[in-house]
């Protein structure tokens, strides 16, 4: 009897275990009333960026990849937001389209037709059908005042296209290898950012497939044609690169140099799948550190601890808490790592991180991140990052197949709202059930792609996934709001990009849709508010060098803004953050209710690597802000 009753216990207490365990695991419900009254704040005007017709929706690839062509062929879309004719607002579209592999600058829809739409187009470089572009990031990579762009491939390392001449065309851009001579990478993001502190922009490259491997060419038979060795540890990808800023010239043969830092990252750092790089300074010690966030294995967060001329980084880890899940503690996640963005989400002034991976409901259901900072100083001396994830609770841990993610201020009061990219393959026949036995395949077969299932023209996974809008509830915790608004834009979107285009202190954002059109989205909301818009900007001199009028954007700058019932907010000056879409290297925030004068904190590198800070005053609007080499910071008119 005796030994019955401690059954029939044992039995009753894994019941309530069971149960409880549901109860914690599951979403919590909200209250229809909380779930749709953030909509009527927003409102967006949908244009197209490029033309509806899609030339083709497959490329041609390597033998070794054939029968998995459409996997292959799934990444490619990217788009940026920026000012490159020099007009003063960052109205000005970089879209990459894998319909054709073209690279475009174009006005922003509504903007006004400035220039006709301009091709980048790599004349005079070795370029052929094996290689193709994947994203465009726009800067000033030579420092003389005008903007730039690096344009990204599969089949080769990144091309420079240095402007050189007005008007807008094709010809004002001159185009220039990154490294010399080009080698064979497969890229799928770029981060900015001064990582030795010399007062430089530099260049983190992330790659994808294995060096040399020539992953679009039909002609080409070679070992290194693999797939990733493990879907949760996967270290046999091409290697990631931190390349320093060397030394340019302006003029109408303009040139920027750039070299390897060799040892920089680790082999541990360097040789996941990455997907998507984010370059922030999290501890405030004047040096961006960089997320990297890679698929099939863990993402690499490392702290940075240079000096000029020699980058280091430290490999930070999270802390595992007795109900932390192994693939939940930063640094030690098996998830598919696809984009990540950096926001503010519980208002102590040190960067938050978000990150997209696949939390496909009933398929690979893992989890994105929401990494909050657990104190002020976040990366300890001992490798430890005090970051745990909260994105269950917050309501950003399930979206689908997500890829490029970005945070913003899109209704003007503060608060912080996120985009996120999803969607894989488009077609007609679900393969989930082929991809599940795939994730479960032992990995010495993995890595051979004639030992995959079959992903060829035709076969969907997760093709209709809609785009999201979180949008946070009066109880903190975040909804999905992007249908009620009309931007939930199902099918495979890649790249998303962030803007106030006309400079009304309402945030738009373009995206860049895999193998169909892409679009901008004009903000339209009608309550205006109090808003700051600050644009960073320093010499275009060379440490030591003659003055200049002309001026570049403060790539790594940070601003703390304080206005009364706001409160205190910060930004970095870092806009290639993520997967597929650039932002521009602007500033946007929310001043409360009253329109009064803001007190603002702002600090940065000049050209010689010193570190300045100093205080303004500035009222509500647009403000164009000369950070000077003497420490003093003075407003400009453009």
């Amino acid at each position: 009897m005796r030994g019955r009753i401690k059954v029939r216990a044992a039995q009753l207490c894994a019941l309530l275990l069971t149960v409880a365990s549901w109860h914690f695991a599951r979403l919590p419900d909200a209250a229809p009333a909380t779930a749709t009254s953030p909509a009527p704040v927003f409102a967006f005007q949908k244009l197209p960026l490029n033309t509806a017709t899609t030339k083709r929706d497959i490329r041609a690839v390597a033998p070794a990849y054939d029968k998995i062509r459409h996997w292959i062929s799934s990444v490619g879309a990217a788009v940026a937001l920026a000012d490159l004719d020099a007009n003063g607002r960052a109205d000005d579209t970089c879209l990459v389209d894998p319909r054709d592999d073209s690279v475009t600058l174009l006005p922003a829809p509504g903007t006004g037709s400035r220039y006709a739409p301009v091709t980048l187009a790599p004349t005079g470089l070795a370029y052929n059908a094996t290689m193709a572009p994947m994203g465009c990031v726009p800067g000033d990579y030579n420092e003389d005042g005008r903007m730039d762009a690096l344009v990204y491939h599969w089949g080769r390392s990144p091309i420079l296209f240095l402007r050189k001449a007005d008007p807008m065309t094709s010809a004002a851009f001159a185009p220039q290898e990154l490294v010399q001579p080009y080698q064979v990478w497969n890229t799928n993001a770029v981060s900015l950012a001064d990582f030795d502190g010399d007062g430089h922009t530099d260049i983190v490259v992330g790659n994808y497939f294995p060096d040399g491997a020539r992953v679009l060419d039909p002609t080409a038979r070679q070992p290194e044609l693999q797939m990733q060795d493990s879907m949760s540890a996967g270290y046999n990808a091409g290697r990631n690169r931190v390349l320093l800023f060397q030394g340019a010239r302006g003029g109408t043969t303009p040139q920027a140099r750039f070299a390897e830092a060799a040892g920089a990252l680790s082999a541990e750092m360097a040789n996941g799948w990455t997907l998507a790089l984010g370059a922030q300074d999290l501890n405030a010690d004047g040096l961006a550190d960089l997320y990297v966030a890679n698929d099939f294995g863990p993402d690499r967060l490392l702290r940075n601890i240079s000096t000029p001329g020699n980058p280091r980084f430290q490999l930070m880890d999270g802390i595992r808490h007795l109900t932390t899940p192994k693939s939940k503690a930063l640094g030690r996640d098996s998830f598919k790592g696809m984009g990540v963005t950096f926001t503010d989400l519980n208002r102590d002034d040190v960067p938050d991180m978000v990150v997209s991976n696949i939390t496909e409901e009933f398929a690979l259901l893992e989890s994105n991140f929401a990494w909050i900072s657990a104190r002020k100083n976040v990366l300890d001396d001992d490798g430890t990052a005090y970051y745990d994830d909260h994105s269950e609770p917050l309501g950003l841990s399930r979206a689908g197949w997500g890829w490029d993610i970005k945070a913003g201020d899109f209704s003007g009061d503060g608060q912080t709202q996120i985009l996120q990219a999803t969607g894989f393959l488009k077609g007609t026949t679900n393969r989930w059930p082929e991809l599940q036995e795939l994730a479960m395949t032992n990995d010495e077969l993995l890595v051979h792609p004639g030992a995959w299932p079959e992903f060829g023209p035709g076969d969907d996974v997760s093709g209709d996934d809609p785009d999201r809008f979180f949008v946070r509830d009066s109880n903190g915790r975040f909804q999905d709001i992007a249908a009620q608004l009309g931007i939930d834009n199902p099918g495979p979107t890649r790249g998303m990009a962030l803007a106030d285009v006309d400079h009304d202190g309402r945030l738009d954002f373009a995206v860049a849709n895999q193998w169909r059109q892409s679009y901008f989205y004009r903000n339209t909301r009608t309550t205006q508010r109090p808003f700051l818009g600050l644009q960073l900007l320093r010499p275009a001199t060379a440490c030591g060098g003659p003055a200049t009028s002309a001026a570049t954007p403060a790539i790594g700058a940070t601003a703390l803004v304080r206005s009364g019932a706001a409160g205190t907010r910060t930004g970095q000056v870092h806009p290639a953050n993520g997967h597929g879409g650039v932002s521009s290297p602007e500033l946007l925030f929310a001043l409360g209710a009253a329109a009064t004068p803001a007190k603002v904190t702002v600090a940065w590198r000049d050209a010689c690597g010193v570190r300045h800070s100093t205080d303004l005053t500035l009222t509500p609007g647009w403000h164009t802000v000369l950070l000077g080499t003497d420490g003093t910071a003075r407003e400009i008119t453009r």
